[in-house]
């Protein structure tokens, strides 16, 4: 990685590819930020110490290349720079999805080392510090440049998994795309009520907390969330099993089934309990998240 001094970044004017072309700046690397809007482009090199491009074919000069586009353009936009890649680069990108892109990124790159990489957090975050990363290596080389990634994150004080890309996008339509799908449904329920801001204005912790997620989703780009949703291959199942416990979750409510609802609330914190050592924390942690509200 430290001969890695020149990167190009696909899609470096969105909030994410900014993100990690500042990270870069301030790491002493030369950065190109590539986009299909010369404006935009213009606005990121005010605010960044960056080279612009509307070129694709500008990637040949990198030693590194991150691809920062939605999943949904993520095809066309490899197909345009496989020409220009050499063997001597390497290709990371940035997606929340990872089967597919790394599928694609080895249909049409033939030349240059690949991997698949998440940053599992926002460009809200400050640093890498206490950021999650999930790597997605797919052969012994790709695993070799895995550590290689993963020693340069840790350094900088991020937690770093590798796993396969099924792995990855099987917990993702958990971590992100059942949590998303929550945030979601419960703004659309919320959005219909009458008085919320009264209700607000009263509510106590649990309420901030669930309106704070709600927000924070619903205020994002919805293309990308969309995106998410329609990419994550066992997300699916998942809302299925959601949506069949929601009703029977409420049809116990409707027939004020107190003893079962006590008996089944009671089994799932058992069991939840036995798979995280700081459950009995949560409680103090929820208040600790809603006091910096």
């Amino acid at each position: 990685m430290a001969s890695v001094n020149k990167i190009a970044i696909i899609g470096g004017s969105g909030k994410m590819g900014q993100w990690f072309a500042r990270l870069l700046v301030d790491e002493g690397k030369s950065v190109t930020v590539i986009g299909r809007y010369r404006t935009k482009l213009e606005e990121v090199q005010k605010k960044l110490n960056v080279s612009i491009s509307t070129e694709i074919s500008d990637i040949k000069t990198a030693d590194a290349v991150i691809i920062s586009v939605p999943v949904d353009y993520f095809e066309e936009t490899v197909k345009q720079m496989s020409p220009h890649t050499s063997c001597s680069q390497l290709i990371f990108d940035l997606t929340s999805v990872k089967a597919l892109p790394v599928e694609l990124m080895h249909r049409y790159i033939k030349s240059a080392q690949i991997l698949g990489m998440h940053p599992v957090f926002g460009p809200g975050a400050r640093s890498l510090a206490n950021q999650n990363f999930v790597l997605t290596p797919t052969t012994p080389q790709e695993t070799k440049l895995a550590e290689q990634v993963r020693h340069f994150l840790v350094k900088r004080e991020a937690r770093v998994q590798i796993m396969t890309p099924a792995e990855h996008d099987s917990m993702m339509s958990v971590i992100l795309g059942l949590a998303h799908f929550i945030a979601i449904v419960s703004a659309d329920s919320l959005a219909g009520l009458e008085k919320l801001k009264e209700m607000k204005s009263i509510g106590g912790i649990t309420y901030k907390v669930l309106w704070t997620l709600v927000e924070s989703v619903i205020s994002e780009d919805p293309e990308l969330y969309a995106s998410l949703q329609m990419n994550l291959p066992q997300l699916p199942h998942f809302q299925q099993q959601f949506l069949k416990n929601t009703a029977e979750w409420t049809e116990l409510v409707k027939n004020k089934d107190k003893d079962e609802f006590v008996r089944r609330m009671r089994e799932i914190h058992d069991r939840l309990e036995a798979q995280s050592k700081n459950f009995g924390k949560a409680y103090d942690n929820m208040y600790k998240i809603a006091g910096g509200l």
